[in-house]
């Protein structure tokens, strides 16, 4: 079930020619899972597209309802699947970059209180690039995440 969500850009890029001004960074199909019991991690999945003319990096991303907020990438090794922090995320100018399960992903950690939504910030070099909202998805119990 995709979730209906709500983006919105805080820097706005100046485009030349006729069209409205694009956000440089659009966050799309986001969803952020439910923690298990007893677990408190959750994942979060998005596409993020990039109208800008440079290569955002993706520094920092922080959220009011988890304590910490990290982005990780799934990789196999040895035929073992091993997650591990990744500095920054670089989203190129004019593409895509996809979150998602098994790959690069979002950790967030220890909820600070119960909430039925999430909002994530965005930073690149310290500079709010964008901001999201989105409501939190219910998971299986046999669901692992970033595998």
């Amino acid at each position: 079930m995709r979730i209906p969500i709500i983006c919105m850009s805080i820097l706005l890029s100046s485009c030349g020619g006729g069209g409205p001004p694009q956000p440089p960074l659009v966050a799309t199909e986001i969803v952020v899972t439910a923690p298990m019991p007893g677990s408190g991690m959750s994942a979060a999945y998005l596409t993020l597209k990039n109208n800008s003319s440079q290569t955002i990096s993706i520094s920092r991303v922080t959220s009011a309802q988890y304590a910490s907020v990290q982005l990780h990438e799934t990789t196999i090794e040895d035929g073992v699947a091993r997650m591990r922090a990744v500095p920054e995320l670089e989203v190129p100018a004019g593409r895509t970059v996809t979150l998602q399960r098994g790959g690069k992903h979002l950790m967030l950690m220890r909820p600070t209180g119960s909430t039925g939504t999430v909002s994530l910030q965005f930073f690149d070099e310290d500079a709010l690039v964008l901001s999201v909202e989105t409501a939190i998805e219910s998971r299986s119990k046999d669901e692992h995440d970033g595998r």
